[in-house]
């Protein structure tokens, strides 16, 4: 049974998610590099630590949400890392967005410390997160899985077992393309219908009227037509996501010309200052 758990990552996604497994009254220590947050979390019965290791080390379970491009390395391999602290039998969860080869190498150093690890990203914004409505995508042993059930379901309302280490990583893929694609679409579209003489309001009525209607479309027009571009999900983290999905595809030997979009599209608005604000942020981009 789950009772003790490291927290590695309590960002925008990932402060959410450790608050609500402190709800059900976990035993928990936290690792994050801004000590604010860390406070909020003690705040809530978290014991704040100094180090990944100390996070790692005597838990049941060990939960990291960091983007690749932060610095990972250190923090799991390094002296005060987290696999200088974690036990073996320890189940460790990659959650956050990594490349194939990142996750590969994780388990494979995971393997030689006798830790049971889980290719786990999470799919969804800030508010999924609040309400425990994120989507884990699981790549891993199933009695492993069954074993963080209880802990992930206070996270995710869908669990997904999607193969063998490495498919989290390659599923997660699969749903920043196409989330990234629907957004941009998304932002042509209102762009493209403003200048045509509609209201956004007007705009978004209609297509939540026909085939094309997602929730998306449906929350994201909304806040984009209120002007509020408040960060729910960032856009720098799905440039990110994107430069991963783009390296994928190219060493699939694959030409898909919506990834060079969007890739591009996303990389403009990031180099434009927008990387802090939501991801429909792209539609400033689209307008300037």
């Amino acid at each position: 049974m789950i009772k003790k758990i490291g927290f590695l990552g309590l960002g925008t996604v990932g402060r959410h998610m450790a608050a609500n497994l402190l709800k059900a009254k976990y035993e928990m220590d936290v690792f994050d590099s801004d000590p604010e947050v860390v406070k909020e979390m003690e705040k809530l019965g978290a014991k704040g630590v100094a180090s990944p290791k100390e996070a790692a080390a005597g838990k049941d379970l060990v939960i990291m949400i960091r983007p690749e491009k932060e610095s990972l390395r250190p923090d799991i391999y390094g002296p005060e890392g987290l696999f200088a602290g974690i036990d073996p039998g320890t189940i460790f969860a990659g959650m956050g967005t990594t490349s194939q080869e990142c996750t590969l190498e994780i388990a494979e150093a995971a393997a030689d410390k006798r830790v049971m690890f889980l290719d786990a990203p999470v799919w969804g914004t800030k508010e999924h997160a609040a309400h425990g409505f994120l989507t884990i995508l699981v790549g891993g042993d199933e009695s492993v899985l069954s074993r963080c059930r209880e802990a992930f379901s206070l996270i995710g309302i869908n669990i997904i077992r999607v193969g063998e280490i490495g498919s989290g990583t390659r599923m997660k893929f699969v749903v920043n393309l196409v989330q990234a694609e629907q957004m941009q679409a998304l932002a042509e579209g209102l762009v493209l219908g403003e200048k045509l003489g509609f209201q956004a309001d007007k705009i978004l009525e209609v297509l939540d009227s026909g085939g094309v209607a997602s929730p998306l479309f449906h929350s994201k027009g909304r806040s984009i037509a209120r002007g509020d571009f408040s960060r729910n999900l960032a856009l720098k983290y799905v440039h990110e996501q994107l430069e991963l999905v783009r390296s994928a595809a190219e060493k699939a030997d694959l030409k898909l010309p919506g990834v060079e979009c969007v890739c591009n599209l996303f990389d403009q608005a990031d180099k434009d200052g927008r990387g802090e604000e939501d991801f429909s942020a792209v539609i400033k981009t689209l307008r300037s």
